[in-house]
């Protein structure tokens, strides 16, 4: 089994910074894309950001610019920065990671999720 674990939410202020980070763990052979979504209430999960294992990384227009992905590769960690924080981004957070396990089977893995508020 595999499973994800976020941390890093929180309150921040309009204009402030958090960092997300997403440890998977579990009978991991490697990993070909992770990514983090978001959902606000009432909305829709979307995309916030991907990243695959040669390092391509792909952002949503309304983060781009603010918000960094990345991954450590030796641990299976993947973060997320994120500056200039709005109240529009306020939304519960969640890793997502395409696992081949060791038996070559590859699945898709969610995280708990991790609360971000923008609030002043």
């Amino acid at each position: 089994q595999v499973q994800l674990v976020e941390s890093g939410g929180g309150l921040v202020q309009p204009g402030g910074s958090l960092r997300l980070s997403c440890a998977a763990t579990g009978s991991i052979l490697s990993i070909n894309v992770m990514g983090w979504y978001r959902q606000a209430p009432g909305k829709q999960r979307e995309v916030v950001a991907t990243i695959i294992t040669g390092g391509t990384t792909n952002y949503a227009d309304s983060v781009k610019g603010r918000f960094t992905i990345s991954r450590e590769l030796a641990n299976n960690t993947m973060y997320l920065q994120m500056n200039s924080l709005k109240p529009e981004d306020t939304a519960v957070y969640y890793c997502n990671a395409h696992v081949v396990s060791r038996s070559y089977l590859t699945n898709v893995y969610w995280g708990q999720g991790t609360q971000v508020t923008v609030s002043s």
